[in-house]
C-alpha cells in the first residue's frame, strides 16, 4: 500500500546579531553545517524498529508496565537507548521523512532515558510528536516528578491540524522558545521550559497501534555546536582493579559480586556506568528479562533490550543471572488472561507457557551462567501457601518442576534456581523454601539452588545476622543446594552506618560460605531508586552502594569486608 509521506524536522537556530558602539556590523558568514545521517546509526536494539534498504520499518510492540496486582498498564514506548544518540553544545536541526504511516507515527527526543521502576516509568524532560492521519498532538514534558508516576502529564499538551500533511513539520529553538510549524504555517509557539537542556539528545520511533516507515532521519548543526553520535556510557569503561569483584577475587577467584541494573543508566550515565562496571562482575538484568518486557503480545517477542544488556556484560567479562521466568507479577496482559476454567483451556494455556519458556531460554542459551526457574512463589503476606498465578491455575501445584523441566530441555547448562523473600534467616518460611526445591527435584526438576533476596526494608524487623544466614546457608548445603544473595539492599532509616554495618555482615557472611555462590545487590545509585510508599506516592529511595554519583559508607564497609 502506498502512503502519504509526511516530513518530520526539528530545528534550533541562534539567530545572533551583534551591534558594536552603535553601528551595524556585517552579518556573520554562516558556519557550515555537520550533518549526520541518522538513519543509518545503530537502531538494533531497539524494540519495533527493524532496519532495512530503504530505512526503518516502525510496528507497535504494546509495551507497557503493569502494577503489582496486574491492573494499570503505562505505556512503555522504546528509546535507542544502547545504540546512537546525540550530544550537541549549541544550535541543531533534526528532520525525518514518515511514509506508509497505517494508524500513527511517534517521534520522541528526549533529554536522557526515562527510568523503569518496577511498577511505573519516568518520564524524562523532553517531546512527543505523534502525527495521526492531519492530527499532530505535540507533548512536552519537564522531566517533574509527579505523585502519580503511572499517569504522566506534559507540562504542554494539544492536539493542531495539519492542513498539508506532506509538508514538513518542523520545530524551531530559538533561545527560550520552540515553535512548531508545517510548511510556513505556525502551529503552536511555547517557552521551552526545562526541554533540551542536558546537551544530549536520545531518540525514539514507536507506534501505539499501526506500522510506518522512516525515509529519511538525519541531524544537522553548526561546527561550534560539536554535534556529534555517543553510544553507551559504558562502552569505555574497564573493570576496576580495585573494586569489588576485584577484592573478592583475591580470596575466591570464582566468587561473583554482582548488581541489578536498567539499560537506560548503564547506556546514559557515565557515573552509573562507572560503579557499576568498575566494581561488579555480575548482572542481573533488574526488569529487561521479566515477561512483560519479553513478550507484550502473545507470540511477539522483543528481546532487544535485554540482548543489549547481556551483550554489555559479556564485553567486560561479567557473567549474567536471568531474572526471570514464572513470576506472578510483571506480566504481560496476554499471559495474565489466559483461560484456565476446563480442562481443555489448561491444556491450551499451558501449551501457551510452555512455548513462551522454550522460546526464552532457547533465545538465551549460552548466554546466562544462571536463572530465576521460578520467583516468589510463596504468598506476599510471608506465609508458605503458593501464590494463585496463572502459572498455578494452569499448571497445578507442581507447576515449579513442569517450568523446571521446560528449562532444562532448552539449556540443559543454565543452573537454576528458586527466588523468594523472607527466607533469609531460619523459620517457617525458609522451611517451605527448602522443600519446594527438594521436592521440584524429586519430580523430576533440576534446580541448582536458592535465591536469597535479603531485603532490608527495616532494620527493627529485617536485620540479617551473621549467626542466622550462616545457620541458613549450612542449612541448604546440607541439602545439597546452592545459595545466592540475589537482591540484597538496605534502607538508611536508622542511619548510614547501620546500613553499612548490615551490607557488610551480609556480604562477609556468604563470602565465608561455600555454599554461598555469589552476591547480588539489587541496584547500583541511588539516583535511580524510586518507589511507591503506603499512600501510593513516589519518593526516591536511599539503599544502595553509591548515591548520585559518589559512594555511601556502605560501600566502603563492603570493601573492607573484602579486604580492601
Amino acid at each position: 500500500m502506498v502512503g502519504r509521506t509526511h516530513t518530520l524536522m526539528v530545528v534550533l537556530a541562534s539567530g545572533l546579531l551583534v551591534v558594536l558602539g552603535g553601528c551595524s556590523s556585517p552579518e556573520p558568514t554562516p558556519e557550515p553545517d555537520v550533518t549526520v545521517d541518522l538513519l543509518h546509526e545503530n537502531w538494533k536494539d531497539v524494540p519495533g524498529v527493524t532496519a532495512g534498504g530503504d530505512g526503518l520499518q516502525i510496528t507497535a510492540t504494546a509495551r507497557r508496565i503493569v502494577q503489582q496486582d496486574g491492573g494499570g498498564g503505562q505505556p512503555n514506548p522504546p528509546l535507542n537507548l544502547a545504540g546512537t544518540h546525540l550530544v550537541v553544545g549549541g544550535d541543531f536541526t533534526l528532520s525525518a521523512t514518515f511514509a506508509d504511516v497505517t494508524a500513527d507515527a511517534s517521534w520522541a527526543l528526549y533529554d536522557r532515558p526515562p527510568v523503569i521502576a518496577d511498577e511505573f516509568r519516568v518520564e524524562p524532560a523532553g517531546l512527543r510528536l505523534t502525527l495521526q492521519g492531519d492530527d499532530l498532538k505535540i507533548a512536552v514534558f519537564d522531566g517533574t516528578q509527579r505523585s502519580d508516576m503511572t499517569q504522566p502529564v506534559p507540562v504542554h499538551d494539544e492536539h493542531v491540524r495539519v492542513s498539508d500533511p506532506g509538508a514538513p513539520l518542523t520545530v524551531h529553538r530559538s533561545g527560550d522558545t520552540l515553535r512548531i510549524a508545517s510548511g510556513a504555517d505556525t502551529l503552536s509557539t511555547l517557552p521551552l521550559g526545562k526541554v533540551f537542556s542536558s546537551g544530549n539528545l536520545w531518540l525514539g520511533l514507536s507506534s501505539d497501534s499501526g506500522a510506518f516507515d522512516v525515509t529519511s532521519l538525519k541531524a544537522a548543526a553548526p561546527e561550534s555546536a560539536g554535534l556529534r553520535t555517543s553510544g553507551a556510557a559504558a562502552a569505555d569503561v574497564q573493570p576496576s582493579a580495585d573494586g569489588l569483584q576485584a577484592l573478592a577475587a583475591r580470596t575466591r577467584p570464582d566468587f561473583r559480586i554482582g548488581a541489578a541494573v536498567a539499560l537506560g543508566p548503564l547506556t546514559g550515565d557515565a557515573d552509573y556506568a562507572r560503579e557499576f562496571v568498575g566494581n561488579f562482575g555480575a548482572l542481573t538484568p533488574e526488569n529487561a528479562m521479566k515477561p512483560q518486557f519479553l513478550s507484550p503480545q502473545q507470540g511477539v517477542y522483543t528481546f532487544e533490550e535485554a540482548d543489549a544488556i547481556i551483550a554489555i556484560a559479556e564485553s567486560k567479562g561479567m557473567i549474567v543471572h536471568g531474572h526471570t521466568i514464572a513470576f506472578t507479577e510483571a506480566m504481560p496482559r496476554w499471559m495474565q488472561e489466559l483461560p484456565s476454567g476446563t480442562d481443555a483451556e489448561r491444556r491450551s494455556s499451558a501449551t501457551a507457557l510452555r512455548d513462551y519458556v522454550t522460546t526464552v531460554v532457547t533465545h538465551f542459551k549460552g548466554r546466562l551462567d544462571s536463572l530465576d526457574v521460578v520467583n516468589e512463589p510463596f504468598d506476599v503476606d510471608q506465609g508458605t501457601s503458593f501464590q494463585q498465578n496463572i502459572w498455578y491455575r494452569v499448571l497445578g501445584p507442581n507447576y515449579p518442576a513442569v517450568v523446571s523441566q521446560v528449562v532444562h530441555d532448552a539449556d540443559p547448562d543454565v543452573k537454576q534456581f528458586i527466588n523468594e523473600n523472607g527466607a533469609d534467616v531460619p523459620g517457617h518460611r525458609q522451611d517451605a523454601l527448602l522443600k519446594l526445591a527438594l521436592d521440584t527435584n524429586a519430580q523430576g526438576g533440576h534446580i541448582y539452588g536458592v535465591g536469597l533476596q535479603a531485603h532490608v526494608y527495616d532494620l527493627e524487623t529485617d536485620a540479617i545476622s551473621s549467626g542466622e544466614l550462616s545457620r541458613t546457608l549450612a542449612t541448604f548445603e546440607a541439602a545439597g543446594l546452592r545459595v545466592r544473595i540475589s537482591e540484597n539492599d538496605v534502607t538508611d532509616g536508622q542511619g548510614t552506618d547501620a546500613q553499612a554495618e548490615q551490607y557488610a555482615t551480609v556480604l562477609a557472611t556468604c563470602l565465608r560460605s561455600r555454599a554461598c555462590v555469589s552476591y547480588t545487590t539489587w541496584g547500583v545509585d541511588d539516583r535511580y531508586d524510586w518507589l511507591t510508599d503506603n499512600h501510593g506516592s513516589v519518593k526516591q529511595g536511599h539503599d544502595f552502594l553509591f548515591d548520585d554519583g559518589h559512594p555511601t559508607p556502605a560501600y566502603d564497609a563492603m570493601r573492607r569486608a573484602l579486604g580492601g
